[in-house]
């Protein structure tokens, strides 16, 4: 049995027996089948490939024609009941007993591992290994009512060496910014990022299986017009718990059902552009899985070559590890595509080769485990209490002491001390551990009590310290001897206090520079310690400040949460919408409805419409005020221009004198030009700024517009919502869409109550008494078809609202 830590949790695998990979292969029925190339054997475990030779490469001719592979069956015009009988019906019933298992399809592009792994889910008949293992886990979990079965799925994709969640799509999930990535755990392999899904019905299960086949990467291809392009891993993780409250383990398990793209030959198939690229990627993380399949194979092989790509690192525990493991490999019938055939049928010899260890995975329920033992230890101390009542000894208590016995004990250990009690009764091992605890809290408070008594009369002085020392020797504090009065106290430390016979000036001048010591040390941070008031004082002007660096932190706290709550108030609108009061028998009229909308739902939309329209109002108070100084400017321009003309008619009436070619004018008419040319220049600057208000009067006016029209479109929207569409449509229309039903028209969304899918699928449930198991699978089906065409209808909504 191997044991494993993960932080507080541990879990336990029972080791198993090793075994071989179960190897199948699986050909595709066609009407072109190459009987005399392809034979099968009688125990319907082996198939024989034979090629004639090529004539053209002469006489001496050493190529191989004949090919033998033994595998655990070969299913040829095989059912999909019988395909899953004999590949996964047994891995999957071994899952609910913890083991993990594996089922993984392989082929060439065409050859069928899709329909084999997934199968047709247009007809029930046909579903393939996927929803059957659903079905049966669910079944097997009604057949179990001893344990409570919890059912998980998750859907992962590996595209162009990437990896993509399949069900991120749906609404309670949402896209990720931080990119999925592979993580090894001691439990095994974590894919950090992929969502993991609870479901508790078959129907849910179902769902979820359709919507990732929804998001799957295909393309058209020559031997296949809906070829895989990605590598998809389907995950059921099953967890059982004893309903019995004793039983402390539990088991977990996981089953992965691998769909490998397809691998091509690049020459045949004549891929380019994007298609080429993938077809690269897929052909060599395919080279890579094989290369760990032989290295797997090779028991000399110390290394395994799991991290080369992203699809090996994922199975790492399937490939060779804790599961059942299962390959089945699809392969044509057809001569033209024998060389895809041989190389397929090579992969599945050598997948035969490698070894698993199933075990099962077993787990402990910490809880269970601590009321197990909280029960075991109350019947023990039952049964000491028995056993000391039967022995008559003294009554004794095993419960922890409360603080009453402690006090106690604390006080016969001082009375004892003291002398005034001989001996402490001894009752059980608990009261002795109490006691050597009390006389450690005794020492311990003696010694402080003592060390603060010397700290009152005495000056500590470290040994070390000779600038101190030396001071001290100047001040006459030493005996004759030349060392201080006093005796060590082992810490390095001495005690030490003037002589008496020292004399009353020497005592003050000693005083005086024992403070000033003290002083210059408290400024160096000597580590000579302080007297108990300076350590008072110390710790008060500490504190303060702690007290008031706390202050400071929450004056910080308050001011973030103010900040925070003004950044909330959306959280809260959408708290609204969960409880807004039911709906009204007859709609409120618009005028009402709208004012109500403005202050609830769209209250966000109307601030920013009325901001909009204050900085539009005051852009044209300012365009006003600028108009006005424009024009009393303007006017003012035209009187200084008829008081400038005016003075140059009286000039030249006068005449006009001239000196050296220059024009003479008196100072009046040099002041009217000096006023015309400031009045000019400020008539240019106002007129720029009005050019620049009216520009932004038209974008402040865009905006208001566009604010006006968004709120009553939201207002439309929600008045439809609120009291006109249906709450039960309501419901329909919204699961797993981004796009509000208050958006579709009226009269489309009436329309959409019951259709005839909704008959026919009503239908179903009544006439399917042939397949009753039925009815979760194409309950499933038809709500992701139904998704899957509103989704296209809003879109095509959406493009039409564009144009």
């Amino acid at each position: 049995m191997k044991r494993h830590k993960n932080g507080n949790k541990q879990y336990f695998m029972k080791m198993g027996s090793k075994k071989k990979v179960h190897a199948f292969v699986r050909i595709k029925p066609t009407d072109d089948f190459a009987h005399e190339m392809i034979k099968y054997g009688d125990d319907n475990k082996s198939i024989d490939i034979h090629l004639k030779k090529d004539t053209r490469r002469g006489v001496v001719n050493n190529q191989q024609t004949d090919w033998s592979f033994k595998l655990d069956g070969v299913l040829h015009d095989a059912s999909q009941d019988l395909v899953y009988e004999t590949v996964a019906k047994d891995v999957v019933s071994q899952a609910l007993d913890g083991y993990n298992g594996t089922i993984m399809c392989y082929g060439q592009t065409g050859a069928g591992k899709t329909y084999t792994m997934t199968g047709a889910t247009e007809n029930y008949k046909q579903r393939g290994i996927l929803p059957r293992a659903l079905q049966q886990v669910f079944r097997m979990i009604e057949e179990c009512p001893t344990h409570a079965v919890t059912v998980r799925v998750s859907y992962l994709e590996i595209y162009n060496e990437s990896l993509f969640d399949l069900l991120s799509t749906l609404p309670y999930v949402g896209p990720s910014d931080t990119p999925m990535t592979i993580v090894e755990n001691p439990q095994g392999i974590f894919i950090k990022g992929l969502s993991v899904h609870l479901t508790s019905q078959e129907e849910d299960a179902f769902r979820l299986l359709f919507e990732g086949e929804t998001n799957r990467i295909i393309a058209a291809r020559t031997l296949n017009k809906n070829s895989s392009r990605s590598h998809c891993i389907f995950t059921i993780y099953v967890e059982a718990h004893s309903r019995t409250l004793s039983d402390e383990k539990y088991i977990t398990s996981k089953i992965n059902l691998v769909d490998l793209a397809g691998s091509e030959r690049l020459g045949k198939s004549g891929s380019e552009g994007r298609i080429l690229k993938e077809a690269t990627y897929i052909n060599k993380s395919l080279s890579f899985l094989e290369q760990a399949i032989i290295a797997l194979g090779d028991q000399k092989r110390d290394h395994i070559p799991f991290r080369q790509c992203k699809l090996t690192h994922a199975l790492k525990d399937s490939l060779g590890g804790n599961c059942n493991m299962v390959l089945v490999t699809n392969i044509y019938g057809e001569a033209a595509q024998l060389e895809e055939t041989l190389s397929s049928l090579r992969f599945a010899s050598r997948m035969k080769l490698v070894t698993t260890e199933p075990a099962i995975n077993e787990k402990y329920n910490a809880e269970r485990m601590v009321k197990n033992l909280e029960k075991e230890l109350a019947l023990l101390k039952q049964e000491l209490a028995v056993h000391n009542s039967l022995a008559n000894h003294p009554l004794v208590t095993y419960d922890p002491m409360d603080e009453v016995q402690i006090a106690e004990i604390n006080s016969q250990v001082r009375r004892y001390l003291e002398g005034t009690l001989e001996e402490i009764d001894i009752i059980s091992l608990r009261q002795i551990q109490e006691v050597f605890n009390q006389f450690r809290v005794v020492l311990s408070q003696q010694e402080q009590e003592v060390e603060s008594a010397l700290r009152q009369k005495y000056t500590l002085i470290d040994k070390n310290d000779f600038a101190t020392i030396s001071a001290v020797q100047k001040a006459g504090l030493v005996d004759a001897d030349g060392h201080l009065v006093g005796e060590a106290d082992g810490q390095n430390f001495a005690f030490g206090i003037t002589p008496f016979s020292a004399k009353p000036g020497k005592k003050a001048k000693a005083k005086k520079i024992f403070k000033e010591l003290s002083t210059s040390l408290r400024k160096e941070g000597a580590s000579s310690p302080l007297s108990a008031k300076d350590l008072d004082v110390a710790s008060t002007s500490k504190t303060q400040l702690v007290s008031s660096a706390k202050e400071g932190d929450v004056k910080d706290m308050l001011s973030r949460e103010r900040e925070t709550s003004s950044i909330e108030p959306p959280a809260s609108s959408s708290l609204k919408e969960e409880s807004r009061p039911p709906r009204p028998s007859t709609p409120p009229p618009k005028p009402l409805a709208f004012e109500d909308f403005k202050n609830e739902r769209g209250s966000e939309i109307n601030r920013i419409f009325k901001e909009n329209k204050s900085i539009l109002n005051e852009r044209k108070k300012r365009a006003s005020e600028t108009t006005q100084r424009i024009n009393a400017i303007k006017r003012e321009i035209d009187v200084t221009n008829e008081a400038l003309n005016l003075q140059k008619s009286l000039r030249e009436k006068q005449g006009e004198y001239e000196n050296k070619g220059l024009m003479i004018i008196d100072e009046e008419e040099f002041l009217l030009i000096l006023k015309l040319k400031d009045l000019k220049k400020q008539y240019r600057s106002e007129y720029q700024d009005l050019r620049d208000l009216r520009a932004e009067i038209q974008y402040c006016q865009r905006l208001v517009d566009q604010c006006r029209q968004r709120l009553l479109m939201e207002f439309d929207i929600w008045y439809n919502e609120s009291f006109v569409i249906p709450e039960d449509m309501q419901v329909a229309l919204r699961l797993g869409s981004s796009i509000r039903p208050g958006m579709v028209p009226i009269n489309r969304v009436v329309s959409l109550g019951e259709d005839d899918q909704d008959k026919f699928s009503q239908l179903q449930q009544t006439v399917l008494s042939e397949a009753p198991d039925s009815i979760a699978f194409i309950n499933a089906k038809v709500k992701t078809e139904q998704k899957q065409n509103y989704l296209k209808t809003m879109m095509g909504i959406q493009q039409a609202h564009r144009k």
